[in-house]
Protein backbone atom coordinates (compact mmCIF):
# COMPACT_ATOMS: atom_id res chain seq x y z
CA UNK A 1 0.00 0.00 0.00
CA UNK A 2 2.82 2.42 0.91
CA UNK A 3 4.52 1.75 -2.42
CA UNK A 4 1.30 2.52 -4.26
CA UNK A 5 1.00 5.83 -2.43
CA UNK A 6 4.60 6.70 -3.30
CA UNK A 7 4.02 5.79 -6.93
CA UNK A 8 0.85 7.88 -7.04
CA UNK A 9 2.57 10.90 -5.53
CA UNK A 10 5.43 10.54 -8.01
CA UNK A 11 2.94 11.07 -10.85
CA UNK A 12 2.46 14.60 -9.60
CA UNK A 13 6.25 15.02 -9.39
CA UNK A 14 6.60 16.97 -6.17
CA UNK A 15 10.30 17.27 -6.90
CA UNK A 16 9.59 19.86 -9.56
CA UNK A 17 9.11 22.27 -6.68
CA UNK A 18 12.85 22.21 -6.19
CA UNK A 19 13.61 22.63 -9.88
CA UNK A 20 14.26 26.17 -11.10
CA UNK A 21 11.70 26.02 -13.92
CA UNK A 22 8.79 25.09 -11.65
CA UNK A 23 9.74 27.60 -8.98
CA UNK A 24 10.35 30.39 -11.47
CA UNK A 25 7.04 29.75 -13.24
CA UNK A 26 5.06 30.01 -10.00
CA UNK A 27 7.05 33.08 -8.94
CA UNK A 28 6.54 34.75 -12.32
CA UNK A 29 2.78 34.21 -12.21
CA UNK A 30 2.64 35.58 -8.65
CA UNK A 31 4.58 38.70 -9.64
CA UNK A 32 2.44 39.32 -12.72
CA UNK A 33 -0.73 38.83 -10.68
CA UNK A 34 0.55 41.14 -7.96
CA UNK A 35 1.45 43.84 -10.51
CA UNK A 36 -1.98 43.54 -12.13
CA UNK A 37 -3.78 43.66 -8.79
CA UNK A 38 -1.86 46.71 -7.56
CA UNK A 39 -2.55 48.59 -10.76
CA UNK A 40 -6.13 47.46 -11.32
CA UNK A 41 -7.73 47.54 -7.90
CA UNK A 42 -9.79 50.47 -6.73
CA UNK A 43 -7.91 51.18 -3.50
CA UNK A 44 -10.70 53.25 -1.98
CA UNK A 45 -13.16 50.47 -2.70
CA UNK A 46 -10.77 47.88 -1.25
CA UNK A 47 -10.35 49.97 1.90
CA UNK A 48 -14.12 50.42 2.26
CA UNK A 49 -14.70 46.71 1.68
CA UNK A 50 -12.18 45.75 4.32
CA UNK A 51 -13.58 48.24 6.82
CA UNK A 52 -17.11 47.05 6.17
CA UNK A 53 -16.08 43.46 6.81
CA UNK A 54 -14.13 44.31 9.97
CA UNK A 55 -17.10 46.28 11.30
CA UNK A 56 -19.25 43.15 11.14
CA UNK A 57 -17.15 40.43 12.83
CA UNK A 58 -20.15 38.21 13.47
CA UNK A 59 -21.03 38.34 9.78
CA UNK A 60 -17.42 37.46 8.94
CA UNK A 61 -17.82 34.47 11.23
CA UNK A 62 -21.03 33.45 9.45
CA UNK A 63 -19.27 33.74 6.07
CA UNK A 64 -16.53 31.44 7.37
CA UNK A 65 -19.20 29.01 8.59
CA UNK A 66 -20.87 29.08 5.17
CA UNK A 67 -17.54 28.37 3.48
CA UNK A 68 -16.75 25.60 5.96
CA UNK A 69 -20.20 24.05 5.45
CA UNK A 70 -19.34 23.47 1.80
CA UNK A 71 -16.55 21.13 2.87
CA UNK A 72 -18.68 19.50 5.54
CA UNK A 73 -21.18 18.62 2.80
CA UNK A 74 -18.43 17.26 0.54
CA UNK A 75 -16.98 15.25 3.41
CA UNK A 76 -20.38 13.72 4.11
CA UNK A 77 -20.78 12.90 0.41
CA UNK A 78 -17.39 11.13 0.40
CA UNK A 79 -18.34 9.17 3.50
CA UNK A 80 -21.57 8.05 1.83
CA UNK A 81 -19.74 6.36 -1.04
CA UNK A 82 -16.88 4.97 1.10
CA UNK A 83 -18.58 3.35 4.12
CA UNK A 84 -15.26 2.56 5.82
CA UNK A 85 -14.25 6.22 5.86
CA UNK A 86 -15.18 8.15 8.99
CA UNK A 87 -16.57 11.66 8.66
CA UNK A 88 -13.64 13.06 10.65
CA UNK A 89 -10.99 11.59 8.35
CA UNK A 90 -13.00 12.57 5.28
CA UNK A 91 -13.24 16.17 6.47
CA UNK A 92 -9.57 16.21 7.49
CA UNK A 93 -8.37 14.99 4.09
CA UNK A 94 -10.43 17.57 2.19
CA UNK A 95 -9.29 20.47 4.37
CA UNK A 96 -5.68 19.28 4.38
CA UNK A 97 -5.72 19.27 0.58
CA UNK A 98 -7.39 22.69 0.56
CA UNK A 99 -4.74 24.17 2.84
CA UNK A 100 -1.90 22.64 0.81
CA UNK A 101 -3.33 24.08 -2.42
CA UNK A 102 -3.06 27.53 -0.83
CA UNK A 103 0.62 26.95 -0.07
CA UNK A 104 1.81 24.98 -3.09
CA UNK A 105 1.75 25.95 -6.78
CA UNK A 106 0.16 23.92 -9.57
CA UNK A 107 -2.52 22.54 -7.21
CA UNK A 108 -0.05 20.08 -5.77
CA UNK A 109 -2.19 19.72 -2.66
CA UNK A 110 -4.78 17.58 -4.47
CA UNK A 111 -3.01 14.21 -3.94
CA UNK A 112 -3.04 14.81 -0.19
CA UNK A 113 -6.73 13.87 -0.11
CA UNK A 114 -5.77 10.35 -1.08
CA UNK A 115 -2.57 10.19 0.94
CA UNK A 116 -4.39 11.35 4.06
CA UNK A 117 -7.17 8.75 4.05
CA UNK A 118 -4.82 5.94 3.02
CA UNK A 119 -2.32 6.67 5.79
CA UNK A 120 -4.65 7.89 8.51
CA UNK A 121 -7.91 6.01 7.94
CA UNK A 122 -6.37 2.87 6.34
CA UNK A 123 -8.67 3.14 3.35
CA UNK A 124 -7.40 0.98 0.44
CA UNK A 125 -5.47 3.00 -2.11
CA UNK A 126 -7.72 2.02 -5.03
CA UNK A 127 -10.87 2.90 -3.07
CA UNK A 128 -9.50 6.29 -2.03
CA UNK A 129 -8.30 7.14 -5.52
CA UNK A 130 -11.41 6.02 -7.42
CA UNK A 131 -13.76 7.87 -5.07
CA UNK A 132 -11.62 11.02 -5.11
CA UNK A 133 -11.34 11.11 -8.90
CA UNK A 134 -15.09 10.63 -9.24
CA UNK A 135 -16.12 13.26 -6.69
CA UNK A 136 -13.59 15.88 -7.80
CA UNK A 137 -14.58 15.58 -11.46
CA UNK A 138 -18.26 15.58 -10.47
CA UNK A 139 -17.56 18.78 -8.52
CA UNK A 140 -16.28 20.48 -11.68
CA UNK A 141 -19.17 19.21 -13.80
CA UNK A 142 -21.68 20.43 -11.21
CA UNK A 143 -20.27 23.94 -10.86
CA UNK A 144 -20.01 24.41 -14.63
CA UNK A 145 -23.61 23.28 -15.08
CA UNK A 146 -24.74 25.63 -12.30
CA UNK A 147 -22.91 28.48 -14.01
CA UNK A 148 -24.66 27.71 -17.29
CA UNK A 149 -28.05 27.61 -15.59
CA UNK A 150 -27.43 30.83 -13.64
CA UNK A 151 -26.40 32.94 -16.65
CA UNK A 152 -26.24 30.90 -19.87
CA UNK A 153 -25.19 33.65 -22.27
CA UNK A 154 -22.69 35.26 -19.93
CA UNK A 155 -21.12 31.94 -18.99
CA UNK A 156 -20.58 30.97 -22.63
CA UNK A 157 -19.03 34.38 -23.29
CA UNK A 158 -16.60 34.06 -20.39
CA UNK A 159 -15.43 30.45 -20.70
CA UNK A 160 -15.73 30.07 -24.46
CA UNK A 161 -15.10 26.79 -26.24
CA UNK A 162 -12.18 25.94 -23.96
CA UNK A 163 -14.51 25.89 -21.00
CA UNK A 164 -16.80 23.37 -22.63
CA UNK A 165 -13.81 21.29 -23.72
CA UNK A 166 -12.80 21.20 -20.05
CA UNK A 167 -16.38 20.22 -19.17
CA UNK A 168 -16.19 17.35 -21.64
CA UNK A 169 -12.90 16.21 -20.12
CA UNK A 170 -14.38 16.38 -16.62
CA UNK A 171 -17.37 14.33 -17.76
CA UNK A 172 -15.03 11.73 -19.24
CA UNK A 173 -12.99 11.53 -16.04
CA UNK A 174 -16.18 11.27 -13.99
CA UNK A 175 -17.42 8.40 -16.17
CA UNK A 176 -14.07 6.66 -15.82
CA UNK A 177 -14.22 7.10 -12.05
CA UNK A 178 -17.71 5.62 -11.89
CA UNK A 179 -16.63 2.58 -13.90
CA UNK A 180 -13.62 2.15 -11.61
CA UNK A 181 -15.85 2.40 -8.54
CA UNK A 182 -18.24 -0.15 -9.99
CA UNK A 183 -15.37 -2.55 -10.60
CA UNK A 184 -14.13 -2.17 -7.02
CA UNK A 185 -17.66 -2.64 -5.72
CA UNK A 186 -17.94 -5.96 -7.54
CA UNK A 187 -14.71 -7.13 -5.94
CA UNK A 188 -15.77 -6.01 -2.46
CA UNK A 189 -19.39 -4.82 -2.14
CA UNK A 190 -18.75 -3.41 1.34
CA UNK A 191 -15.87 -1.15 0.28
CA UNK A 192 -17.75 1.16 -2.05
CA UNK A 193 -21.20 2.56 -2.81
CA UNK A 194 -21.99 4.24 -6.09
CA UNK A 195 -23.11 7.90 -5.81
CA UNK A 196 -26.87 8.33 -5.50
CA UNK A 197 -29.23 11.34 -5.43
CA UNK A 198 -28.09 12.32 -1.93
CA UNK A 199 -24.47 12.66 -3.06
CA UNK A 200 -25.64 14.78 -6.01
CA UNK A 201 -27.61 17.13 -3.75
CA UNK A 202 -24.73 17.40 -1.26
CA UNK A 203 -22.32 18.33 -4.05
CA UNK A 204 -24.75 20.89 -5.47
CA UNK A 205 -25.53 22.57 -2.16
CA UNK A 206 -21.81 22.80 -1.40
CA UNK A 207 -21.55 25.21 -4.34
CA UNK A 208 -24.55 27.18 -3.09
CA UNK A 209 -22.69 27.60 0.22
CA UNK A 210 -19.62 28.92 -1.61
CA UNK A 211 -21.81 31.26 -3.66
CA UNK A 212 -23.15 32.72 -0.40
CA UNK A 213 -19.58 33.70 0.50
CA UNK A 214 -19.16 35.60 -2.78
CA UNK A 215 -22.58 37.23 -2.38
CA UNK A 216 -21.72 38.65 1.06
CA UNK A 217 -18.18 39.74 0.10
CA UNK A 218 -19.65 41.56 -2.90
CA UNK A 219 -22.08 43.38 -0.59
CA UNK A 220 -19.16 44.60 1.55
CA UNK A 221 -17.71 46.06 -1.67
CA UNK A 222 -20.98 47.78 -2.57
CA UNK A 223 -22.04 45.25 -5.22
CA UNK A 224 -25.57 43.90 -4.80
CA UNK A 225 -25.49 40.53 -6.55
CA UNK A 226 -28.58 38.42 -7.08
CA UNK A 227 -28.30 34.80 -5.92
CA UNK A 228 -28.02 33.60 -9.53
CA UNK A 229 -25.28 36.16 -10.24
CA UNK A 230 -23.36 35.03 -7.16
CA UNK A 231 -23.61 31.45 -8.41
CA UNK A 232 -22.38 32.56 -11.83
CA UNK A 233 -19.33 34.35 -10.38
CA UNK A 234 -18.60 31.29 -8.24
CA UNK A 235 -18.71 28.99 -11.25
CA UNK A 236 -16.38 31.17 -13.34
CA UNK A 237 -13.89 31.73 -10.49
CA UNK A 238 -13.75 28.05 -9.55
CA UNK A 239 -13.51 26.85 -13.14
CA UNK A 240 -10.46 29.08 -13.61
CA UNK A 241 -8.69 27.29 -10.76
CA UNK A 242 -8.29 24.21 -12.95
CA UNK A 243 -5.36 25.98 -14.61
CA UNK A 244 -4.06 27.68 -11.45
CA UNK A 245 -0.27 27.98 -11.31
CA UNK A 246 0.44 30.19 -8.30
CA UNK A 247 -0.31 29.05 -4.73
CA UNK A 248 -4.04 29.41 -3.95
CA UNK A 249 -4.58 30.28 -7.62
CA UNK A 250 -3.65 33.88 -6.90
CA UNK A 251 -4.13 35.90 -10.05
CA UNK A 252 -6.28 33.44 -11.98
CA UNK A 253 -9.00 33.57 -9.32
CA UNK A 254 -9.06 37.38 -9.31
CA UNK A 255 -8.90 37.69 -13.11
CA UNK A 256 -11.75 35.22 -13.65
CA UNK A 257 -13.86 36.85 -10.95
CA UNK A 258 -13.38 40.33 -12.43
CA UNK A 259 -14.30 39.01 -15.89
CA UNK A 260 -17.50 37.53 -14.48
CA UNK A 261 -18.40 40.74 -12.62
CA UNK A 262 -17.62 42.86 -15.71
CA UNK A 263 -19.90 40.81 -17.97
CA UNK A 264 -22.65 41.33 -15.42
CA UNK A 265 -22.06 45.09 -15.74
CA UNK A 266 -20.14 45.88 -12.56
CA UNK A 267 -17.12 48.18 -12.27
CA UNK A 268 -13.90 46.13 -12.72
CA UNK A 269 -11.96 48.08 -10.06
CA UNK A 270 -14.67 47.52 -7.46
CA UNK A 271 -15.07 43.93 -8.64
CA UNK A 272 -11.36 43.31 -8.06
CA UNK A 273 -11.72 44.61 -4.51
CA UNK A 274 -14.61 42.18 -3.96
CA UNK A 275 -12.57 39.31 -5.42
CA UNK A 276 -9.58 40.12 -3.19
CA UNK A 277 -11.74 40.24 -0.05
CA UNK A 278 -13.36 36.93 -1.00
CA UNK A 279 -10.04 35.27 -1.77
CA UNK A 280 -8.47 36.60 1.43
CA UNK A 281 -11.24 35.13 3.60
CA UNK A 282 -11.12 31.81 1.76
CA UNK A 283 -7.34 31.66 2.10
CA UNK A 284 -7.47 32.46 5.82
CA UNK A 285 -9.98 29.68 6.40
CA UNK A 286 -8.03 27.23 4.22
CA UNK A 287 -4.73 27.78 6.02
CA UNK A 288 -6.33 27.64 9.47
CA UNK A 289 -8.41 24.54 8.73
CA UNK A 290 -5.53 22.88 6.88
CA UNK A 291 -3.26 23.47 9.87
CA UNK A 292 -5.78 22.07 12.36
CA UNK A 293 -6.62 19.01 10.28
CA UNK A 294 -2.93 18.27 9.79
CA UNK A 295 -2.89 17.11 13.41
CA UNK A 296 -6.50 16.10 14.07
CA UNK A 297 -8.04 13.59 14.10
CA UNK A 298 -5.35 11.19 15.19
CA UNK A 299 -3.13 9.94 13.71
CA UNK A 300 -1.90 13.24 12.30
CA UNK A 301 -1.03 13.69 8.66
CA UNK A 302 2.63 14.17 9.57
CA UNK A 303 2.73 10.82 11.31
CA UNK A 304 3.54 9.97 14.94
CA UNK A 305 6.34 11.70 16.83
CA UNK A 306 5.95 9.69 20.05
CA UNK A 307 5.14 6.12 20.99
CA UNK A 308 1.51 5.32 21.60
CA UNK A 309 0.44 5.40 25.24
CA UNK A 310 -0.88 1.85 25.24
CA UNK A 311 1.37 -1.18 25.03
CA UNK A 312 1.17 -4.10 22.69
CA UNK A 313 1.55 -7.68 23.78
CA UNK A 314 4.60 -9.65 22.79
CA UNK A 315 4.08 -11.25 19.41
CA UNK A 316 6.46 -14.19 19.87
CA UNK A 317 5.76 -16.78 22.52
CA UNK A 318 8.73 -17.90 24.54
CA UNK A 319 9.98 -21.43 23.98
CA UNK A 320 11.15 -23.47 26.93
CA UNK A 321 14.71 -22.33 27.61
CA UNK A 322 16.98 -25.12 28.76
CA UNK A 323 18.67 -24.71 32.11
CA UNK A 324 21.88 -25.39 30.22
CA UNK A 325 21.21 -22.80 27.53
CA UNK A 326 24.25 -20.54 27.08
CA UNK A 327 24.55 -16.79 27.26
CA UNK A 328 25.71 -15.24 24.01
CA UNK A 329 27.97 -12.21 24.16
CA UNK A 330 28.80 -10.74 20.78
CA UNK A 331 30.85 -7.76 19.67
CA UNK A 332 30.45 -5.99 16.33
CA UNK A 333 33.95 -5.01 15.19
CA UNK A 334 35.35 -2.95 12.34
CA UNK A 335 39.15 -2.68 12.22
CA UNK A 336 39.58 -3.23 15.97
CA UNK A 337 42.73 -5.41 15.91
CA UNK A 338 44.30 -3.33 18.70
CA UNK A 339 41.48 -3.82 21.20
CA UNK A 340 39.35 -6.84 20.32
CA UNK A 341 41.63 -9.42 21.96
CA UNK A 342 41.63 -7.57 25.29
CA UNK A 343 37.83 -7.27 25.16
CA UNK A 344 37.42 -11.00 24.62
CA UNK A 345 39.76 -11.89 27.49
CA UNK A 346 37.80 -9.64 29.87
CA UNK A 347 34.57 -11.53 29.23
CA UNK A 348 33.51 -13.96 32.03
CA UNK A 349 33.48 -17.67 31.15
CA UNK A 350 30.16 -18.32 32.88
CA UNK A 351 27.32 -16.51 34.64
CA UNK A 352 24.88 -18.18 37.06
CA UNK A 353 26.13 -21.58 35.95
CA UNK A 354 25.57 -20.83 32.26
CA UNK A 355 28.38 -20.88 29.73
CA UNK A 356 29.15 -17.56 28.06
CA UNK A 357 29.82 -17.93 24.35
CA UNK A 358 31.73 -15.08 22.72
CA UNK A 359 31.06 -14.11 19.12
CA UNK A 360 32.74 -11.41 17.06
CA UNK A 361 30.88 -9.99 14.06
CA UNK A 362 33.72 -8.86 11.80
CA UNK A 363 32.01 -6.13 9.79
CA UNK A 364 34.26 -6.07 6.72
CA UNK A 365 37.50 -5.28 8.58
CA UNK A 366 40.61 -4.74 6.47
CA UNK A 367 43.03 -5.41 9.34
CA UNK A 368 43.62 -8.50 11.52
CA UNK A 369 40.48 -8.17 13.63
CA UNK A 370 39.19 -11.63 12.67
CA UNK A 371 42.57 -13.30 13.25
CA UNK A 372 43.04 -11.69 16.68
CA UNK A 373 39.50 -12.68 17.67
CA UNK A 374 40.06 -16.33 16.80
CA UNK A 375 43.37 -16.37 18.61
CA UNK A 376 41.61 -15.07 21.73
CA UNK A 377 39.11 -17.96 21.55
CA UNK A 378 36.03 -16.27 20.09
CA UNK A 379 33.84 -17.55 17.30
CA UNK A 380 34.02 -15.19 14.32
CA UNK A 381 31.51 -14.39 11.59
CA UNK A 382 33.25 -12.35 8.91
CA UNK A 383 31.32 -10.19 6.47
CA UNK A 384 32.89 -9.44 3.06
CA UNK A 385 32.01 -5.74 3.25
CA UNK A 386 30.94 -3.28 5.93
CA UNK A 387 27.18 -3.57 6.35
CA UNK A 388 26.85 -1.08 9.19
CA UNK A 389 26.55 -1.38 12.96
CA UNK A 390 22.80 -1.93 12.83
CA UNK A 391 23.21 -4.82 10.40
CA UNK A 392 25.93 -6.38 12.58
CA UNK A 393 23.74 -6.19 15.69
CA UNK A 394 20.86 -7.71 13.75
CA UNK A 395 23.08 -10.63 12.75
CA UNK A 396 24.26 -11.16 16.33
CA UNK A 397 20.70 -11.25 17.65
CA UNK A 398 19.70 -13.72 14.95
CA UNK A 399 22.61 -15.99 15.87
CA UNK A 400 21.66 -15.88 19.55
CA UNK A 401 18.09 -16.90 18.72
CA UNK A 402 19.38 -19.66 16.45
CA UNK A 403 21.42 -21.28 19.25
CA UNK A 404 18.60 -20.82 21.78
CA UNK A 405 20.56 -18.57 24.13
CA UNK A 406 19.04 -17.79 27.51
CA UNK A 407 20.26 -14.21 27.19
CA UNK A 408 21.97 -12.29 24.41
CA UNK A 409 24.21 -9.28 25.04
CA UNK A 410 26.63 -7.16 23.09
CA UNK A 411 29.00 -4.24 23.36
CA UNK A 412 31.53 -2.53 21.12
CA UNK A 413 34.98 -4.08 20.71
CA UNK A 414 36.91 -0.87 21.39
CA UNK A 415 37.33 -1.13 25.19
CA UNK A 416 34.92 1.73 25.84
CA UNK A 417 32.54 -0.69 27.57
CA UNK A 418 33.64 -3.30 30.17
CA UNK A 419 32.89 -6.92 29.13
CA UNK A 420 33.66 -8.01 32.69
CA UNK A 421 30.45 -6.24 33.83
CA UNK A 422 28.33 -8.52 31.63
CA UNK A 423 26.77 -10.22 34.66
CA UNK A 424 25.13 -6.94 35.73
CA UNK A 425 23.33 -6.74 32.38
CA UNK A 426 22.15 -10.33 32.04
CA UNK A 427 21.10 -10.95 35.66
CA UNK A 428 17.74 -9.10 35.31
CA UNK A 429 17.04 -11.28 32.27
CA UNK A 430 18.12 -14.58 33.83
CA UNK A 431 15.96 -13.79 36.88
CA UNK A 432 13.02 -12.89 34.58
CA UNK A 433 12.83 -9.30 35.82
CA UNK A 434 13.42 -7.68 32.43
CA UNK A 435 13.46 -8.45 28.71
CA UNK A 436 15.68 -5.63 27.54
CA UNK A 437 18.51 -4.19 29.64
CA UNK A 438 20.64 -1.19 28.76
CA UNK A 439 23.93 -0.40 30.48
CA UNK A 440 23.71 3.26 31.40
CA UNK A 441 26.94 5.23 31.47
CA UNK A 442 25.22 8.10 33.26
CA UNK A 443 24.04 5.88 36.13
CA UNK A 444 27.55 4.49 36.53
CA UNK A 445 31.07 5.87 36.34
CA UNK A 446 32.39 7.78 33.35
CA UNK A 447 36.18 7.94 33.44
CA UNK A 448 36.39 10.18 30.40
CA UNK A 449 33.94 11.52 27.82
CA UNK A 450 34.53 14.56 25.65
CA UNK A 451 32.32 17.51 26.69
CA UNK A 452 30.58 17.85 23.32
CA UNK A 453 29.81 14.11 23.29
CA UNK A 454 28.46 14.24 26.84
CA UNK A 455 26.24 17.17 25.89
CA UNK A 456 25.08 15.48 22.67
CA UNK A 457 24.29 12.24 24.50
CA UNK A 458 22.28 14.10 27.12
CA UNK A 459 20.25 16.02 24.54
CA UNK A 460 19.53 12.95 22.40
CA UNK A 461 18.61 10.92 25.49
CA UNK A 462 16.14 13.57 26.66
CA UNK A 463 14.54 13.57 23.21
CA UNK A 464 14.35 9.77 23.22
CA UNK A 465 12.72 9.85 26.67
CA UNK A 466 10.06 12.24 25.39
CA UNK A 467 9.45 10.13 22.30
CA UNK A 468 9.34 6.87 24.28
CA UNK A 469 7.14 8.32 27.07
CA UNK A 470 9.40 6.94 29.81
CA UNK A 471 12.54 7.83 31.72
CA UNK A 472 15.70 6.86 29.87
CA UNK A 473 19.15 7.89 31.11
CA UNK A 474 21.35 6.68 28.24
CA UNK A 475 19.74 6.41 24.83
CA UNK A 476 22.96 5.81 22.90
CA UNK A 477 24.65 3.17 25.09
CA UNK A 478 26.53 0.49 23.20
CA UNK A 479 26.11 -2.12 25.97
CA UNK A 480 22.78 -4.00 25.91
CA UNK A 481 21.23 -7.36 26.77
CA UNK A 482 18.08 -9.17 25.62
CA UNK A 483 15.91 -12.09 26.58
CA UNK A 484 15.39 -14.76 23.94
CA UNK A 485 11.90 -13.40 23.21
CA UNK A 486 13.04 -9.80 22.88
CA UNK A 487 15.91 -10.78 20.59
CA UNK A 488 13.62 -12.94 18.46
CA UNK A 489 11.13 -10.12 18.04
CA UNK A 490 13.54 -7.20 17.75
CA UNK A 491 13.53 -5.31 14.46
CA UNK A 492 16.35 -2.99 13.47
CA UNK A 493 15.22 -1.05 10.41
CA UNK A 494 18.46 0.92 10.06
CA UNK A 495 21.79 -0.61 9.02
CA UNK A 496 23.79 2.47 10.04
CA UNK A 497 22.90 2.31 13.74
CA UNK A 498 20.52 0.63 16.13
CA UNK A 499 20.40 2.60 19.38
CA UNK A 500 17.16 4.57 19.24
CA UNK A 501 15.17 2.44 16.79
CA UNK A 502 15.82 -0.75 18.75
CA UNK A 503 14.66 0.79 22.02
CA UNK A 504 11.52 2.25 20.43
CA UNK A 505 10.76 -1.04 18.70
CA UNK A 506 10.93 -3.14 21.87
CA UNK A 507 9.12 -0.60 24.05
CA UNK A 508 6.31 -0.38 21.49
CA UNK A 509 5.98 -4.17 21.66
CA UNK A 510 5.63 -4.09 25.43
CA UNK A 511 8.94 -5.63 26.49
CA UNK A 512 10.13 -4.87 30.01
CA UNK A 513 12.90 -2.28 30.01
CA UNK A 514 15.56 -1.81 32.67
CA UNK A 515 18.79 0.13 33.01
CA UNK A 516 21.84 -0.86 35.07
CA UNK A 517 24.89 1.26 35.89
CA UNK A 518 28.11 0.54 34.01
CA UNK A 519 31.57 2.06 33.89
CA UNK A 520 32.78 3.76 30.74
CA UNK A 521 35.88 5.36 29.30
CA UNK A 522 36.32 6.98 25.92
CA UNK A 523 38.37 4.96 23.45
CA UNK A 524 42.09 5.60 23.38
CA UNK A 525 42.85 3.53 20.28
CA UNK A 526 41.33 3.56 16.82
CA UNK A 527 38.78 6.03 15.49
CA UNK A 528 35.08 6.44 16.23
CA UNK A 529 32.86 6.17 13.16
CA UNK A 530 30.27 8.52 14.65
CA UNK A 531 30.23 12.04 13.18
CA UNK A 532 27.37 14.22 14.46
CA UNK A 533 26.14 15.56 11.12
CA UNK A 534 26.04 12.21 9.35
CA UNK A 535 24.67 10.52 12.47
CA UNK A 536 21.68 12.86 12.72
CA UNK A 537 20.98 12.77 8.98
CA UNK A 538 20.62 9.01 9.11
CA UNK A 539 19.21 8.38 12.57
CA UNK A 540 16.47 11.03 12.71
CA UNK A 541 14.64 9.70 9.59
CA UNK A 542 15.08 6.16 10.93
CA UNK A 543 13.41 7.11 14.23
CA UNK A 544 10.53 8.69 12.31
CA UNK A 545 10.11 5.52 10.22
CA UNK A 546 10.21 3.38 13.34
CA UNK A 547 7.44 5.42 14.97
CA UNK A 548 5.29 5.23 11.86
CA UNK A 549 5.84 1.62 10.89
CA UNK A 550 2.50 -0.18 10.87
Amino acid sequence: MVNKVKKFISLFNFRRLSKPIGFLLALLVCLIALFWVLNGVDRDSLSRSWSAAMNEPFLVFLVAVAFASAFFLRAFAWKKIVPGLSFGHSLAAINLSLGANHLLPLRLGEPLRIVSVVRRARIPFETATASTVTLRSADIVTVVCLGCLAAPGAFVEVVGYWGFAALGLALGICAFGLLWMRKLQRINPLSMSLPGPLVFFLTTFAWFAEAAVIWQCARWSGIELTPSEALFVTAVAVASQIVAVAPSGFGTYEAASVAAYAILGYNPGVALAAALITHALKTAYSLLAGGIFTFFPKPGALGKFRLMKHKHTNSISAPEISTHAPILFFMPALNEEETVEACIKRCPESISGREVQVLVIDDGSTDRTAQRSKEAGAKVISLPTCGGLGAAVRMGLEYGVEIGAAAIAFCDADEEYPPDELENLVNPIISNEADYVVGSRFLGTIKHMRPHRRFGNKVLTILLSVIARRRITDGQSGYRAFSYEAAANAEIIHDFNYAQVLTLDLLAKGYRYEEVPISYKFRTKGDSFVKLGGYLRKVVPAVYRELNTA
